[in-house]
């Protein structure tokens, strides 16, 4: 395009969070990536300005009914934002949803697949909605679609190496001697001491799952008719089939135990009514087919050669290609939305978006790479690339210099975080960032090192013949008192054998992961970390005054604003105003408690620093330990009333770090911790890393970035691909051994 005819996104002065009065140009139809360290003011460009602008002036074409229901955007703060276009927004938030929420219905891939099977499934058992586990007509009777359903625990119940009178039935109420059980020995053949598991076949069946009938029973000489039921169909039909909450809390806790949650015996797992399983295509019903993996399911959907389903199967396997394009081939239809990762999700969301056929939309993506394998960066690429060939604005916050080369524009913001960001420091073309002298620009010229000399371990953590999702049989030494990478592609079961088997067996261990670590706006760093509550004790004793007028959501509280520092003024139907208080000045205190000084600062002058100054100003020794942890994970910049619903996920996962670090002897399992982070950063946080281990501490990585693995002192690369393809150990050693080993796909990349 000639640049006489190209158009811009124009920005002037904007002003959000840190930034400095910044005006920008963006490209239209062009891919331009925000690069720049955390901190430094991408996402207040992107997402608090261009996104929010954008999402704002597109509800306001919805009638007024129609916008109370829709989310409120304030007008960002900038002078002004010209020549946006409507913006899809694929950000880093997992997909929620539940049990009923899955790949399938979340793609759109499940309701296609439906209709496909009310078209041309045999034998026709109704319309699409009869194979929808949401749908009364679809869903098991038995499981109502969850595909789970109560079960008796049979460990619990009942113990087959002993007799009746040896206490075989374990379950409340058949303690030997007891009415129930008296019952249960006179009502047929049962040999109270013999062991069950010498019981014929019918008798143990008769006396575990016995239907009720009337047996005549002799009680004080007197014949009576009383009903009996097998041991566990008694126990089935009185608290599971009854729902148990409705039960007395006693009830409640002494049954608990002996309940536990299968896979439904009805319907297997499969959450559909048997008559939607009775359907099948080629052999296979719906709920098989949603069980393939996806790069098998496009294979078999493309053997249906009935003319009355080609429109169906042809969506159908141009929404699984992109699947398989993105890298996801190894996910199924019903997996649950909940379960995916967050590189997973995200790249879900794109998916979704790639079938749309709105052109000249400005599609913005929150670090696109998170949880992507080196390998698999250039389907990102391509992905990026096809959106804006179709004639899109493609705006990216991105750290990975893989994905940085593909744009047509760079704006680099900087030069450091927080109040020493916010300014654009460069904009241009890949090339020039290189020379441009940024930390940006520096940091992706310089070359990958090995380490050479890796610690050796104290011990081991052993793993022994893991076999969940798609694990096969995985044993494998996990070494203690060293900083261990476990790395492979996204699906090759990294998460499995760490966050769920490992964690399992070692549930004392300390987990730093990416979920947020509170959205309310009365949480910050102080109240999270604990200083608060050590300044808030120097604050009352130097003033001899309660503490609890030190906090803002106690006795402290501006009584206009009850402690938030703002007003909103609600205007019905049009976007509520949000004001700074006028009677505290946003600053959450009561006057009266702002006069309260310690080394001539009020508690919001505290509030106010960050933690960079806060460490020059405190001498307290628990909460100079605190703020140097912030310090140490690279939060300098962020001030100590910062709501903590602000922090970016690499942030929030920092934090945590820091609220972390001061414990010894303990296992630390880190899930990406790179994400959000700027690789100058990177050089900080393996600081931290090796800080941990020398304190002898163990130390266990999931991470893809290279700088990372190439530090390890151990390395456990799973794969050799993801999915059914995955679930092995294909390597197991140092940095410099990964280079030369064939079978290892991440050894490839740190060449």
């Amino acid at each position: 395009m000639s640049e006489s005819n190209q158009e811009y996104i124009v920005i002037t002065a904007a002003r959000e969070n840190n930034l400095k009065n910044v005006s920008l140009r963006i490209p239209k139809r062009n891919i331009t990536i925000f690069t720049g360290v955390s901190g430094s003011g991408k996402s207040s460009i992107v997402f608090d300005t261009i996104a929010a602008e954008s999402t704002r002036l597109l509800n306001e074409n919805f009638s007024m009914f129609v916008r109370t229901f829709l989310p409120r955007y304030p007008q960002p703060d900038a002078d002004a934002i010209e020549n946006l276009s409507m913006a899809v927004i694929v950000d880093q938030k997992r997909l929620g949803g539940g049990s009923h929420s899955t790949m399938g219905t979340i793609t759109d891939i499940s309701p296609l697949l439906r209709l496909l099977f009310s078209r041309v499934g045999q034998p026709y058992v109704g319309q699409a909605n009869v194979f929808s586990f949401n749908d009364p007509q679809g869903m098991c009777p038995e499981c109502n679609g969850i595909g789970r359903s109560l079960c008796i625990d049979m460990d619990k119940a009942v113990d087959l190496s002993k007799s009746m009178k040896e206490g075989a039935i374990m379950l409340p109420g058949y303690a030997v001697d007891s009415w129930d059980w008296n019952m249960v020995i006179q009502s047929g053949p049962f040999d109270p001491d013999k062991k069950l598991s010498d019981y014929s076949a019918e008798d143990l069946e008769e006396l575990l799952y016995g239907k009720a009938k009337k047996v005549k029973m002799d009680f004080a000489g007197k014949a009576t008719n009383i009903t009996v039921e097998g041991v566990i169909e008694k126990f089935t039909n009185k608290y599971i089939k009854q729902d148990v909450k409705t039960k007395s809390e006693r009830t409640q806790q002494t049954v608990a135990p002996y309940i536990t949650e299968g896979v439904c015996s009805c319907c297997h797992g499969a959450r559909l009514s048997q008559a939607a399983l009775s359907c099948k295509i080629n052999g296979h019903n719906i709920a098989e087919l949603s069980a393939m993996e996806v790069g098998h399911l496009i294979r078999v959907i493309r053997e249906i050669n009935d003319a009355a389903a080609a429109p169906v199967v042809k969506s159908l396997t141009e929404r699984l290609q992109h699947l398989v394009d993105i890298g996801l081939d190894y996910l199924t239809l019903d997996r649950e939305t909940d379960t995916l990762s967050g590189g997973e999700s995200q790249r879900v969301k794109m998916v979704k978006h790639l079938n749309g056929s709105l052109v000249d939309v400005t599609y913005i993506f929150d670090e696109p790479s998170v949880g992507l394998h080196p390998r698999d960066v250039h389907r990102l690429n391509e992905l990026l690339q096809k959106l804006r060939d179709k004639g899109n604005t493609v705006i990216v916050v991105e750290h990975d210099p893989d994905v940085i080369k593909v744009a047509d524009h760079i704006v680099d913001v900087g030069p450091h975080a927080g109040s020493r960001g916010g300014n654009i420091v460069y904009e241009g073309s890949y090339q020039g960032l290189l020379e441009s002298g940024t930390l940006t620009g520096t940091h992706i010229k310089r070359p990958l090192q090995l380490k050479h000399e890796c610690r050796n371990p104290s011990g081991k953590l052993s793993i022994h013949k893991a076999h969940l999702h798609n694990l096969q049989n995985v044993s494998v030494d996990i070494p203690t008192g060293v900083l261990t990478v476990v790395t492979g592609v996204a699906g090759s079961g990294k998460s499995t054998l760490i966050n769920e088997v490992f964690l399992s067996q070692h549930p004392d261990a300390i987990v730093i992961d990416q979920s947020a670590v509170g959205v309310s706006t009365r949480s910050n760093p102080a109240t999270y970390t604990g200083i608060m509550d050590d300044v808030r004790k120097a604050f009352a004793s130097a003033n001899k005054v309660n503490q609890g007028l030190f906090s803002f959501n106690s006795k402290g509280a501006c009584e206009n604003c009850q402690g938030l520092g703002v007003v909103y003024t609600d205007l019905s139907f049009l976007d509520s105003v949000k004001l700074p208080c006028e009677v505290c000045g946003g600053k959450r205190f009561k006057e009266e408690v702002l006069a309260y000084k310690l080394n001539g600062k009020s508690i919001a002058d505290v509030l106010e620093m960050t933690v960079e100054q806060a460490l020059e100003f405190f001498q307290l020794k628990e909460v100079v330990r605190k703020l140097q942890a912030m310090s140490d994970v690279g939060l300098n910049y962020i001030t100590l009333g910062q709501p903590l619903s602000t922090l970016s996920g690499g942030e929030c996962q920092r934090i945590k770090l820091a609220s972390e670090l001061h414990k010894k002897g303990s296992i630390y399992v880190m899930d990406e911790p790179t994400t959000g982070l700027h690789m100058s950063d990177l050089s900080h946080l393996l600081g931290i890393m090796n800080r941990l281990v020398d304190a002898g501490n163990t130390v266990i990585v999931i991470e893809h970035n290279l700088e990372v693995i190439s530090q390890a002192d151990w390395i456990i690369d799973m794969g050799p691909d993801g999915g059914s393809k995955g679930g092995q150990v294909v390597f197991e050693g140092t940095p410099e051994q990964i280079v030369h080993a064939k079978q290892s796909i991440t050894g490839q990349y740190l060449v």
